[in-house]
């Protein structure tokens, strides 16, 4: 076996089959014909001296050399990318690619920052991934983006961790609810009220859970919602309160539909982090971005009742 005769080219033929779960698939996405893609895999796997992938019913899966020669290749692909960027940066040209996953909540603060920060480096291309907590770690933990926007980064991996924001979490109810309009609410009074709730493993959720448990109980779970439109239409429907971020209720406090309590304690206050791997060599596009979001802090104190 010698692997001086893969080429690149099957090494990205055979990485997108990998994450399309698909030859067909990945014969579409390239433009290529199943024949010619399916040679280039073959051969491939006649280089390795190993199958790379097995069918299972309709189904195939990588094989144990498949998921070796996978995760090779993303790092020779992160590494040819990285190299592309360092030659432009020595010609002095804005060039290159940036790969950004962010949490579902931060995508009410982050897309405007990435907004003008493409408009003052359009040379550099974007691509950006929006997912709950379980999903950007998983990312994390497989490295396929080079930055990560999230308010709570694990404490067992080797990372490095940025606070750019502050996130302040707010209580919320409908506006006909009893409480509303009330000072300095004792947190002890919401040991009854019914709550809407982010998913297990939900950054907010612990936070939320946490402060209770300081007041000595937890909330009453009514249900749990996915998604913080979801909880959003489910509180302002009367069926319970809930814990979000500030930034994502701006509209509908300012037209009404939500109303925030106040309850001593309020608002929880967390911070959102641009996270990457510890050994992670960032391209000049992804320092440029971070740098950005150091320089553009948002102001979420700006959507809280003073």
């Amino acid at each position: 076996m010698s692997l001086r005769h893969a080429t690149l080219h099957q090494l990205r033929i055979f990485q997108a089959v990998a994450e399309h779960n698909s030859f067909a698939r990945a014969a579409k996405a390239l433009h290529l014909s199943p024949p010619t893609l399916s040679l280039q895999v073959k051969q491939l796997a006649e280089t390795v001296g190993q199958p790379l992938f097995e069918q299972l019913g309709k189904k195939i899966y990588l094989t144990a050399a498949g998921k070796i020669l996978s995760q090779a290749s993303l790092d020779i692909s992160q590494r040819m990318d990285l190299l592309s960027a360092e030659l432009a940066a020595l010609q002095g040209m804005e060039r290159g690619s940036l790969k950004l996953a962010i949490l579902t909540t931060v995508k009410y603060t982050v897309p405007k920052l990435l907004g003008g920060f493409c408009a003052a480096h359009p040379g550099i291309d974007v691509a950006m991934v929006v997912g709950n907590r379980e999903s950007l770690l998983q990312r994390l933990a497989s490295n396929q983006d080079d930055l990560y926007i999230m308010g709570q980064p694990p404490q067992h991996m080797n990372l490095v961790c940025e606070n750019f924001a502050d996130n302040p979490l707010v209580l919320v109810a409908p506006p006909n609810h009893p409480l509303v309009g009330k000072r300095r609410i004792d947190p002890a009074r919401l040991r009854q009220e019914p709550f809407i709730l982010r998913e297990p493993g939900s950054g907010t959720r612990l936070t939320m859970e946490q402060f209770f448990a300081d007041q000595g109980f937890s909330p009453v779970n009514r249900l749990e919602v996915g998604s913080n439109e979801a909880i959003k239409q489910t509180v302002a429907g009367g069926l319970g309160l809930a814990v979000l971020s500030a930034t994502t209720v701006v509209s509908e406090l300012a037209l009404g539909e939500l109303v925030q309590l106040e309850v001593k304690g309020f608002p929880l206050i967390r911070r959102w982090y641009v996270v990457y791997s510890g050994g992670k060599r960032l391209s000049p596009a992804a320092q440029a971005f971070k740098q950005w979001l150091l320089q553009h802090r948002p102001n979420p104190g700006s959507t809280l009742r003073s």
